[in-house]
Protein backbone atom coordinates (compact mmCIF):
# COMPACT_ATOMS: atom_id res chain seq x y z
CA UNK A 1 0.00 0.00 0.00
CA UNK A 2 1.23 3.02 -1.02
CA UNK A 3 2.19 6.39 1.50
CA UNK A 4 0.01 8.95 0.73
CA UNK A 5 1.29 12.74 0.57
CA UNK A 6 -0.26 13.72 3.77
CA UNK A 7 1.60 11.36 6.21
CA UNK A 8 4.67 12.16 4.70
CA UNK A 9 3.96 15.94 3.76
CA UNK A 10 6.74 18.77 2.00
CA UNK A 11 5.12 21.13 4.07
CA UNK A 12 3.83 20.04 7.75
CA UNK A 13 0.42 20.60 8.93
CA UNK A 14 -0.37 23.01 12.09
CA UNK A 15 -2.80 24.53 13.62
CA UNK A 16 -3.48 28.38 14.13
CA UNK A 17 -2.68 28.22 17.25
CA UNK A 18 0.28 26.77 16.98
CA UNK A 19 1.58 29.62 14.25
CA UNK A 20 2.72 32.20 16.48
CA UNK A 21 5.03 29.80 19.09
CA UNK A 22 6.49 28.35 15.49
CA UNK A 23 7.72 31.66 14.43
CA UNK A 24 11.21 31.65 14.91
CA UNK A 25 13.76 34.49 16.77
CA UNK A 26 14.80 36.98 14.28
CA UNK A 27 18.78 36.31 16.10
CA UNK A 28 19.08 33.47 18.42
CA UNK A 29 21.66 34.74 21.49
CA UNK A 30 24.88 32.21 20.26
CA UNK A 31 24.47 34.30 16.55
CA UNK A 32 24.59 37.66 18.24
CA UNK A 33 27.36 36.92 20.38
CA UNK A 34 29.63 36.14 17.52
CA UNK A 35 28.70 38.92 15.25
CA UNK A 36 29.22 41.52 18.33
CA UNK A 37 33.08 39.84 18.40
CA UNK A 38 33.28 40.02 14.95
CA UNK A 39 32.38 43.41 14.67
CA UNK A 40 34.76 44.41 17.67
CA UNK A 41 37.72 43.36 16.30
CA UNK A 42 37.50 44.94 12.73
CA UNK A 43 36.88 48.27 14.44
CA UNK A 44 40.01 47.44 16.47
CA UNK A 45 41.75 45.37 14.38
CA UNK A 46 41.39 47.66 11.08
CA UNK A 47 41.98 46.50 7.44
CA UNK A 48 44.29 43.47 8.88
CA UNK A 49 41.45 41.88 10.71
CA UNK A 50 38.84 42.58 7.84
CA UNK A 51 41.60 40.58 5.34
CA UNK A 52 41.37 37.60 7.97
CA UNK A 53 37.85 37.72 7.99
CA UNK A 54 37.20 38.12 4.23
CA UNK A 55 39.95 35.46 3.51
CA UNK A 56 38.65 33.00 5.83
CA UNK A 57 34.91 33.33 5.92
CA UNK A 58 34.08 35.21 2.30
CA UNK A 59 36.59 33.24 0.02
CA UNK A 60 38.38 36.47 -1.26
CA UNK A 61 42.12 35.99 -2.34
CA UNK A 62 44.54 37.40 -0.30
CA UNK A 63 45.94 39.41 -2.66
CA UNK A 64 42.42 41.00 -4.36
CA UNK A 65 41.71 44.35 -3.24
CA UNK A 66 39.06 45.17 -0.42
CA UNK A 67 37.29 48.12 -1.90
CA UNK A 68 36.77 48.33 -5.93
CA UNK A 69 36.38 51.97 -7.11
CA UNK A 70 34.14 53.82 -9.45
CA UNK A 71 36.39 53.01 -12.46
CA UNK A 72 36.84 49.37 -11.60
CA UNK A 73 32.69 49.09 -10.91
CA UNK A 74 32.60 50.45 -14.93
CA UNK A 75 35.00 48.39 -16.16
CA UNK A 76 32.50 45.48 -14.88
CA UNK A 77 29.71 47.08 -16.52
CA UNK A 78 31.70 47.03 -19.79
CA UNK A 79 32.14 43.61 -19.30
CA UNK A 80 28.69 42.29 -19.60
CA UNK A 81 26.97 41.33 -22.45
CA UNK A 82 24.66 43.86 -24.22
CA UNK A 83 21.68 41.80 -23.23
CA UNK A 84 22.55 41.40 -19.70
CA UNK A 85 23.42 45.13 -18.89
CA UNK A 86 20.44 46.13 -20.55
CA UNK A 87 18.11 44.07 -18.60
CA UNK A 88 20.04 45.59 -15.55
CA UNK A 89 19.27 49.01 -16.79
CA UNK A 90 15.65 48.27 -17.17
CA UNK A 91 15.28 46.80 -13.47
CA UNK A 92 17.50 49.78 -12.26
CA UNK A 93 14.92 52.43 -14.00
CA UNK A 94 11.70 50.81 -12.82
CA UNK A 95 13.45 50.84 -9.19
CA UNK A 96 14.40 54.42 -9.77
CA UNK A 97 10.81 55.47 -11.20
CA UNK A 98 9.10 54.40 -8.42
CA UNK A 99 11.82 55.76 -5.62
CA UNK A 100 11.40 59.30 -7.35
CA UNK A 101 7.81 59.36 -7.11
CA UNK A 102 8.23 58.49 -3.16
CA UNK A 103 10.77 60.66 -3.14
CA UNK A 104 8.13 63.72 -4.93
CA UNK A 105 5.54 62.83 -2.76
CA UNK A 106 7.25 64.62 0.43
CA UNK A 107 7.57 68.29 0.27
CA UNK A 108 8.86 71.07 2.31
CA UNK A 109 6.49 72.32 4.41
CA UNK A 110 6.11 76.16 6.04
CA UNK A 111 3.39 77.06 8.22
CA UNK A 112 2.45 79.34 10.51
CA UNK A 113 3.01 79.49 14.41
CA UNK A 114 1.53 82.18 16.59
CA UNK A 115 4.67 84.70 16.75
CA UNK A 116 6.06 83.48 13.29
CA UNK A 117 6.40 80.77 11.07
CA UNK A 118 7.80 77.32 11.26
CA UNK A 119 8.47 74.07 8.58
CA UNK A 120 10.81 71.37 7.84
CA UNK A 121 13.33 70.25 4.96
CA UNK A 122 13.54 67.18 3.70
CA UNK A 123 17.42 66.50 3.49
CA UNK A 124 19.35 63.20 2.35
CA UNK A 125 21.70 61.64 4.30
CA UNK A 126 25.85 62.24 3.09
CA UNK A 127 26.68 58.41 3.01
CA UNK A 128 25.24 55.09 2.66
CA UNK A 129 26.70 51.65 3.20
CA UNK A 130 24.25 49.16 0.76
CA UNK A 131 24.73 45.52 2.03
CA UNK A 132 23.82 42.25 -0.61
CA UNK A 133 24.14 39.37 0.48
CA UNK A 134 26.40 36.44 -1.67
CA UNK A 135 26.93 33.44 -0.44
CA UNK A 136 25.21 30.59 -2.97
CA UNK A 137 23.73 33.22 -5.23
CA UNK A 138 24.87 36.33 -6.98
CA UNK A 139 22.36 38.65 -6.31
CA UNK A 140 22.45 41.90 -8.70
CA UNK A 141 18.84 42.51 -7.70
CA UNK A 142 19.58 43.53 -3.97
CA UNK A 143 22.52 45.80 -5.20
CA UNK A 144 19.99 47.80 -7.68
CA UNK A 145 17.03 47.32 -4.69
CA UNK A 146 19.42 49.78 -2.10
CA UNK A 147 22.02 51.64 -4.09
CA UNK A 148 19.49 53.01 -6.79
CA UNK A 149 16.80 53.59 -3.81
CA UNK A 150 19.68 55.81 -2.25
CA UNK A 151 20.85 57.26 -5.14
CA UNK A 152 17.15 58.52 -5.73
CA UNK A 153 16.82 59.75 -2.13
CA UNK A 154 19.78 62.25 -3.34
CA UNK A 155 22.63 60.77 -0.83
CA UNK A 156 26.31 62.08 -2.08
CA UNK A 157 28.27 58.93 -1.47
CA UNK A 158 26.68 55.47 -1.64
CA UNK A 159 29.27 52.06 -0.79
CA UNK A 160 28.10 48.54 -1.79
CA UNK A 161 28.90 45.89 0.51
CA UNK A 162 29.21 42.03 -1.11
CA UNK A 163 31.30 38.93 -0.21
CA UNK A 164 33.82 38.34 -2.70
CA UNK A 165 31.61 39.45 -5.26
CA UNK A 166 30.44 38.11 -8.83
CA UNK A 167 31.34 40.26 -12.10
CA UNK A 168 27.42 41.07 -12.30
CA UNK A 169 27.10 41.89 -8.79
CA UNK A 170 30.20 44.22 -9.25
CA UNK A 171 28.43 45.67 -12.83
CA UNK A 172 25.38 46.50 -11.21
CA UNK A 173 26.52 48.49 -8.67
CA UNK A 174 27.95 50.66 -11.28
CA UNK A 175 24.47 50.65 -13.40
CA UNK A 176 23.20 51.64 -9.74
CA UNK A 177 25.43 54.57 -9.49
CA UNK A 178 27.67 53.54 -6.51
CA UNK A 179 30.90 54.85 -5.74
CA UNK A 180 32.93 51.95 -4.39
CA UNK A 181 32.47 48.24 -3.53
CA UNK A 182 33.75 46.74 -0.41
CA UNK A 183 34.25 43.26 -1.12
CA UNK A 184 33.11 41.66 2.56
CA UNK A 185 30.16 39.78 3.90
CA UNK A 186 28.92 39.23 7.44
CA UNK A 187 29.13 40.78 10.64
CA UNK A 188 32.69 42.19 9.41
CA UNK A 189 31.45 44.30 6.61
CA UNK A 190 28.91 45.89 8.54
CA UNK A 191 31.72 46.41 11.31
CA UNK A 192 33.42 48.48 8.27
CA UNK A 193 30.93 50.10 6.72
CA UNK A 194 29.63 50.96 10.24
CA UNK A 195 33.19 52.07 11.81
CA UNK A 196 35.15 52.37 8.67
CA UNK A 197 38.35 50.80 7.83
CA UNK A 198 41.29 54.37 8.17
CA UNK A 199 43.18 54.70 4.72
CA UNK A 200 40.51 52.53 2.94
CA UNK A 201 37.01 53.16 3.62
CA UNK A 202 34.85 55.94 5.48
CA UNK A 203 32.47 55.19 7.72
CA UNK A 204 28.34 55.34 6.62
CA UNK A 205 25.71 57.08 8.33
CA UNK A 206 23.63 54.30 7.52
CA UNK A 207 23.68 50.97 6.83
CA UNK A 208 20.27 49.22 4.76
CA UNK A 209 20.24 45.77 2.79
CA UNK A 210 19.10 42.08 3.43
CA UNK A 211 21.35 39.52 5.06
CA UNK A 212 21.75 36.66 7.04
CA UNK A 213 21.50 36.44 10.39
CA UNK A 214 25.48 37.40 11.08
CA UNK A 215 24.58 40.35 9.25
CA UNK A 216 21.56 40.85 11.00
CA UNK A 217 22.60 40.76 14.16
CA UNK A 218 25.29 43.00 13.42
CA UNK A 219 23.47 45.83 12.13
CA UNK A 220 21.34 45.62 15.23
CA UNK A 221 24.74 45.88 17.38
CA UNK A 222 25.59 48.83 15.61
CA UNK A 223 22.93 50.29 15.48
CA UNK A 224 23.19 54.37 17.50
CA UNK A 225 26.82 54.13 15.97
CA UNK A 226 24.90 54.35 12.46
CA UNK A 227 21.21 54.06 11.58
CA UNK A 228 20.29 50.64 10.26
CA UNK A 229 16.80 50.52 8.03
CA UNK A 230 15.24 47.11 9.28
CA UNK A 231 15.58 43.58 10.63
CA UNK A 232 16.11 42.23 7.41
CA UNK A 233 16.60 38.25 7.72
CA UNK A 234 16.11 35.13 5.99
CA UNK A 235 12.79 35.34 3.62
CA UNK A 236 9.39 34.74 4.95
CA UNK A 237 6.41 34.16 2.23
CA UNK A 238 2.82 33.81 3.29
CA UNK A 239 0.53 32.63 0.73
CA UNK A 240 -3.29 33.55 1.78
CA UNK A 241 -5.53 31.08 -0.06
CA UNK A 242 -9.16 30.20 -0.68
CA UNK A 243 -10.93 27.74 -2.69
CA UNK A 244 -10.56 30.37 -5.57
CA UNK A 245 -6.36 29.73 -5.54
CA UNK A 246 -4.72 27.34 -8.15
CA UNK A 247 -2.50 24.46 -6.19
CA UNK A 248 -0.04 24.68 -8.92
CA UNK A 249 0.76 28.58 -8.44
CA UNK A 250 0.74 28.00 -4.46
CA UNK A 251 3.10 25.84 -5.02
CA UNK A 252 5.44 27.43 -7.01
CA UNK A 253 5.53 30.56 -4.88
CA UNK A 254 6.23 28.32 -1.89
CA UNK A 255 8.84 27.08 -3.83
CA UNK A 256 10.44 30.62 -4.93
CA UNK A 257 10.67 31.55 -1.32
CA UNK A 258 12.09 28.31 -0.18
CA UNK A 259 14.91 28.18 -2.85
CA UNK A 260 16.33 30.96 -1.22
CA UNK A 261 17.95 29.83 2.10
CA UNK A 262 17.13 26.47 4.28
CA UNK A 263 16.47 29.13 6.57
CA UNK A 264 13.74 30.63 4.78
CA UNK A 265 10.21 29.99 5.36
CA UNK A 266 7.34 29.32 3.30
CA UNK A 267 4.11 29.36 4.55
CA UNK A 268 0.40 28.82 3.44
CA UNK A 269 -2.73 29.78 5.57
CA UNK A 270 -6.01 28.54 3.84
CA UNK A 271 -9.59 28.18 4.55
CA UNK A 272 -10.06 25.40 2.04
CA UNK A 273 -8.73 22.03 3.55
CA UNK A 274 -8.91 20.40 0.20
CA UNK A 275 -5.99 22.84 -0.82
CA UNK A 276 -3.64 21.56 1.11
CA UNK A 277 -3.26 18.23 -0.70
CA UNK A 278 -3.08 19.37 -4.02
CA UNK A 279 -0.44 21.87 -2.83
CA UNK A 280 1.48 19.24 -1.51
CA UNK A 281 1.33 17.27 -4.89
CA UNK A 282 2.50 19.90 -6.62
CA UNK A 283 5.40 20.80 -4.38
CA UNK A 284 6.76 17.11 -5.22
CA UNK A 285 6.59 17.40 -8.65
CA UNK A 286 7.90 21.00 -8.80
CA UNK A 287 10.97 20.15 -6.14
CA UNK A 288 12.04 17.19 -8.08
CA UNK A 289 12.94 19.26 -11.49
CA UNK A 290 14.54 22.36 -9.83
CA UNK A 291 17.92 22.67 -9.62
CA UNK A 292 17.78 24.00 -6.12
CA UNK A 293 15.97 21.15 -4.68
CA UNK A 294 18.19 20.71 -1.78
CA UNK A 295 18.02 24.01 -0.10
CA UNK A 296 14.05 24.61 -0.85
CA UNK A 297 13.49 21.43 1.03
CA UNK A 298 15.04 22.24 3.83
CA UNK A 299 13.21 25.85 3.87
CA UNK A 300 9.73 23.59 3.38
CA UNK A 301 10.74 21.38 6.19
CA UNK A 302 10.65 24.48 8.71
CA UNK A 303 7.29 26.54 6.81
CA UNK A 304 4.10 25.40 7.63
CA UNK A 305 0.44 24.91 6.01
CA UNK A 306 -2.95 25.49 8.32
CA UNK A 307 -6.04 25.66 7.73
CA UNK A 308 -8.81 28.78 9.02
CA UNK A 309 -12.06 28.05 9.57
CA UNK A 310 -13.36 31.49 8.05
CA UNK A 311 -11.71 34.39 6.03
CA UNK A 312 -11.53 36.13 9.50
CA UNK A 313 -9.78 33.54 11.34
CA UNK A 314 -7.15 33.21 8.59
CA UNK A 315 -6.76 37.81 8.36
CA UNK A 316 -6.07 37.18 12.00
CA UNK A 317 -3.35 34.43 11.97
CA UNK A 318 -1.56 36.33 9.22
CA UNK A 319 -1.29 40.00 10.98
CA UNK A 320 0.11 37.70 14.30
CA UNK A 321 2.08 36.54 11.58
CA UNK A 322 3.19 39.83 10.87
CA UNK A 323 5.50 37.91 7.27
CA UNK A 324 7.74 40.05 5.24
CA UNK A 325 5.83 38.73 2.03
CA UNK A 326 2.18 38.04 1.65
CA UNK A 327 0.56 36.37 -1.51
CA UNK A 328 -3.59 36.81 -1.69
CA UNK A 329 -5.13 34.23 -3.75
CA UNK A 330 -8.03 34.94 -2.63
CA UNK A 331 -11.56 35.64 -4.56
CA UNK A 332 -11.08 40.17 -3.38
CA UNK A 333 -7.55 40.46 -2.72
CA UNK A 334 -7.80 44.30 -2.31
CA UNK A 335 -10.82 43.78 0.23
CA UNK A 336 -8.41 41.35 2.33
CA UNK A 337 -4.94 43.84 2.08
CA UNK A 338 -7.91 46.74 3.82
CA UNK A 339 -8.66 44.12 6.62
CA UNK A 340 -4.75 43.52 7.42
CA UNK A 341 -2.86 45.32 9.80
CA UNK A 342 0.63 43.66 9.53
CA UNK A 343 2.88 42.81 6.96
CA UNK A 344 6.08 44.02 4.79
CA UNK A 345 4.29 44.16 1.43
CA UNK A 346 1.52 42.24 -0.06
CA UNK A 347 0.96 40.96 -3.44
CA UNK A 348 -2.60 40.95 -5.00
CA UNK A 349 -4.00 38.27 -6.84
CA UNK A 350 -2.65 35.29 -8.34
CA UNK A 351 -1.19 37.18 -10.89
CA UNK A 352 1.20 39.33 -8.65
CA UNK A 353 3.45 36.49 -7.19
CA UNK A 354 6.00 37.98 -5.06
CA UNK A 355 8.52 37.29 -7.32
CA UNK A 356 7.56 40.22 -9.41
CA UNK A 357 8.71 42.26 -6.06
CA UNK A 358 12.09 40.46 -5.82
CA UNK A 359 12.60 41.78 -9.54
CA UNK A 360 12.34 45.27 -9.68
CA UNK A 361 8.64 45.98 -10.73
CA UNK A 362 8.66 48.72 -9.23
CA UNK A 363 8.21 48.21 -5.03
CA UNK A 364 11.44 47.44 -3.03
CA UNK A 365 11.77 43.87 -2.01
CA UNK A 366 13.75 45.22 1.20
CA UNK A 367 11.19 43.92 3.83
CA UNK A 368 10.88 43.68 7.69
CA UNK A 369 11.42 40.04 8.71
CA UNK A 370 10.69 38.15 12.07
CA UNK A 371 7.90 40.00 13.11
CA UNK A 372 8.93 43.12 12.66
CA UNK A 373 6.49 44.74 10.30
CA UNK A 374 4.57 45.09 13.26
CA UNK A 375 6.35 48.47 13.54
CA UNK A 376 8.68 48.59 10.09
CA UNK A 377 7.84 49.07 6.90
CA UNK A 378 10.37 48.42 3.66
CA UNK A 379 13.06 49.88 2.69
CA UNK A 380 12.27 53.42 0.92
CA UNK A 381 13.72 56.87 -0.54
CA UNK A 382 12.14 57.78 3.22
CA UNK A 383 15.25 55.33 5.23
CA UNK A 384 17.65 57.66 3.63
CA UNK A 385 15.66 61.00 4.18
CA UNK A 386 16.13 63.27 7.10
CA UNK A 387 13.16 66.04 8.34
CA UNK A 388 14.72 68.90 9.61
CA UNK A 389 12.75 71.49 10.93
CA UNK A 390 12.96 75.05 11.52
CA UNK A 391 11.05 77.95 13.27
CA UNK A 392 11.38 81.48 13.24
CA UNK A 393 9.55 83.79 15.11
CA UNK A 394 9.31 87.67 14.80
CA UNK A 395 6.85 88.02 17.50
CA UNK A 396 7.86 85.66 20.13
CA UNK A 397 6.03 87.59 22.82
CA UNK A 398 2.69 85.85 21.76
CA UNK A 399 4.29 82.59 22.85
CA UNK A 400 6.72 83.48 25.51
CA UNK A 401 5.00 83.56 28.84
CA UNK A 402 3.28 79.87 28.20
CA UNK A 403 6.67 78.83 27.07
CA UNK A 404 8.26 80.62 30.24
CA UNK A 405 5.08 78.95 32.60
CA UNK A 406 5.90 75.87 31.35
CA UNK A 407 10.04 75.85 31.63
CA UNK A 408 9.12 76.99 35.34
CA UNK A 409 6.92 73.78 36.10
CA UNK A 410 9.58 71.67 35.23
CA UNK A 411 12.14 74.05 37.21
CA UNK A 412 14.02 74.64 34.68
CA UNK A 413 14.97 77.94 35.61
CA UNK A 414 17.63 79.11 32.74
CA UNK A 415 14.47 78.15 30.24
CA UNK A 416 12.00 80.27 31.88
CA UNK A 417 14.63 83.30 31.71
CA UNK A 418 15.55 82.64 28.12
CA UNK A 419 12.06 83.02 27.22
CA UNK A 420 10.90 85.83 29.14
CA UNK A 421 13.60 88.05 27.68
CA UNK A 422 11.94 87.57 24.24
CA UNK A 423 8.57 89.10 25.50
CA UNK A 424 10.70 92.57 25.01
CA UNK A 425 9.05 94.18 22.06
CA UNK A 426 11.31 93.18 18.87
CA UNK A 427 13.39 95.39 17.19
Amino acid sequence: MSTSIRETPLLREITLDQIEASAPSAVDEVTRVTARSIVDSVRTGGEAVLREYTTGLDGLSPSAPLVLDRAALERAAEGLSASTRQLLERTAERIRAFATAQRDALSPLDVAVPGGRAGHEVVPIEAAGCYAPGGRYPLPSSVLMTAVTAKAAGVERVVVASPNPKPIVVAAAAIAGADCLLTAGGAQAIAALAHGIPGLLDPVDVIVGPGNRWVTAAKQYVFGDVGIDLPAGPSELVVLADASADPELVAADLLAQAEHDPDARPALITTEAGLLPEVEAALGRQLASLDTKEVASQALAAGFAAVAPSMEAALEAVDRLAPEHLQLCVEDPDGARRRLKHHGASFLGEGSAEVFGDYGVGPNHVLPTGGAARYSGGLSVFNFLRIRTWLRLDDPSLVAGDVEALAREERLTAHARAAAARVRAPG
